[in-house]
């Protein structure tokens, strides 16, 4: 393939349709800042730019490093990778990391300015670990612990750390919502290494679809999808309007349908996005269901 690096091979290497994991957290994060009376839109904001430029960079580091280390290859599933195609060098690629991140920086810097060290600490480490999940001389991601890693930084740290920068606290309902978002991230991620794992063992990435067999990567996804859905339903205990994500509930029986029975890439490919689709229905719902709340 033609060597390029064009606009379009950019916006694919950034791949779209992973961004609603950090769209949605963000959303649920300021939703709860809303319900502590801490809503400030230029903080949520920015925490939106943030965490988007933070999950391209995990995805331009990601597309890089599985290049690397002989994940993706001809034989590759998924959609077209662009350093393993041929469309971004490495070395172009190793810049556009560089780039991402510094914006990263830039925006984070704004929000230490509101809140101080923590935020520092929060971004130094979400930076760090979109590397690492690829990198590094332990990568997360070859080590069976990326669902860990996505539940934790998609979920705890995004919903957590969106109402942290707006309230100057972490409130009780962040941490319960995060379970919402984080679960959905690490859903995604369940599809892409089931996909994967016939290409991803002859490489070494050792994904709990690897290690376990693709039978119990689906079960995970049910799992994960299914801890989603309980989120609403306790939070709406107490906010009643909380409830609105459950009216999704007959659009995520059919994408776990079509996770349960895809058995090809194409398949498996429109699952993944199908997923992101709920993900962002989801967190949008839940959102404006806690915003209703008084």
């Amino acid at each position: 393939m033609k060597e390029t690096t064009s606009l379009g091979a950019w916006v694919l290497a950034s791949r779209p349709k992973t961004l609603p994991a950090a769209v949605a957290p963000v959303l649920v994060g300021t939703a709860c800042a809303k319900q502590a009376d801490g809503l400030f839109l230029p903080a949520a904001l920015a925490a939106l730019v943030g965490a988007v430029l933070i999950q391209i960079g995990a995805n331009f580091a990601n597309d890089l490093y599985d290049f690397k280390y002989g994940a993706d290859a001809d034989d590759r599933l998924g959609p077209t990778r662009a350093v393993q195609s041929g469309t971004i060098t490495a070395s172009a690629m190793t810049v556009g990391i560089a780039v991402v991140f510094t914006l990263a920086i830039a925006v984070g810097s704004y929000l230490v300015s509101l809140t101080g060290w923590p935020i520092v600490v929060v971004g130094i480490a979400s930076i760090l670990a979109a590397i690492a999940y690829t990198a590094g001389p332990y990568p997360l991601g070859y080590n069976g612990l990326g669902e860990v890693f996505v539940i934790l930084f998609f979920g705890f740290v995004a919903v957590c750390g969106t109402c942290y920068v707006q309230v100057g606290r972490i409130t009780s309902l962040a941490l319960i919502c995060s379970l919402n978002p984080g679960a959905m991230a690490a859903a995604i991620l369940v599809v892409n290494n089931v996909r994967d794992a016939e290409t991803d063992a002859p490489s070494g990435k050792r994904t709990l679809a690897v290690r376990f067999g693709t039978g119990v990567g689906k079960i995970e996804y049910v799992a994960l999808i299914l801890v989603a859905y309980a989120v609403p339903a306790v939070v709406s205990a107490e906010i009643p309007w909380a409830f609105l994500p459950l009216l999704s509930t007959p659009l995520g029986v059919v994408v776990t349908r079509k996770v349960l029975r895809a058995d090809s890439g194409p398949l498996y490919n429109r699952s993944l996005a199908a997923t992101g689709g709920l993900m962002l229905v989801q967190g949008f719902l839940l959102a404006f269901g806690i915003g209703l709340g008084d």
